[in-house]
């Protein structure tokens, strides 16, 4: 995805994966209320201060892992909300499972990452407590790293289509249009292709 390399287009996806992930947290933090929901590691004792977008531009400044990191971590959070209906993405848990979801991607995408302690310093937590999350997010996903490069492109085709309602309009070229505009536990689901190996899939989606 060359388009990715343009520092504009990062930007301005930054900024709506930041929204995006804040309307999901705003939306389940009300659902909360009229609902159970489990308490995991990925929860914290309060709202953290800083906002999910100062968050998410503090992890693409000091993180430097590839543009392609960040569609394939906002995969892995679907993934997640998909198959843990009862821990739902709010408030409390997002920064945790945005940090973590970003370092995973890394380690399966990129040949170079930074290990665990620097991204803990990244994240704000512990190097104990993001070796914790890692593993906790490891089998909320139930191990399922493997992006193919149609789901890849189909992620990215709907953030195009949302992003276009952003000025000036962006470009991430896609073969192939999404047919349903809910995500992030309001289930984007697809069917997927899980017999590829991770060498070759990270071959496919190199940018």
């Amino acid at each position: 995805m060359a388009e990715l390399e343009n520092p504009k287009v990062m930007t301005s996806l930054i900024t709506f994966l930041s929204s995006l992930l804040q309307r999901v947290s705003e939306s389940n933090d009300i659902n909360c209320q009229f609902q159970a929901q489990k308490i995991s590691i990925f929860h914290g004792l309060s709202r953290p201060t800083i906002t999910i977008q100062s968050y998410l531009e503090r992890i693409f400044k000091y993180a430097n892992c590839s543009p392609s990191c960040y569609i394939v971590a906002y995969v892995y959070l679907d993934r997640f909300a998909q198959k843990q209906t009862s821990l739902p993405i709010n408030s409390f848990n997002v920064h945790r499972l945005l940090i973590t979801s970003v370092m995973v991607a890394a380690k399966f995408m990129d040949d170079m990452y930074y290990n665990n302690a620097y991204y803990a310093k990244v994240g704000g937590i512990s190097t104990k407590e993001m070796n914790f999350l890692e593993v906790d997010f490891l089998f909320g996903v139930g191990f399922q790293l493997n992006v193919t490069p149609t789901t890849f492109q189909t992620y990215c085709c709907y953030l195009q289509r949302e992003m276009l309602l952003m000025q000036p309009p962006l470009q991430l070229t896609t073969s192939s249009l999404i047919t349903s505009g809910k995500s992030l536990n309001l289930h984007l689901c697809f069917n997927e292709d899980q017999d590829q190996s991770s060498h070759q899939t990270q071959q496919q989606l190199a940018v």
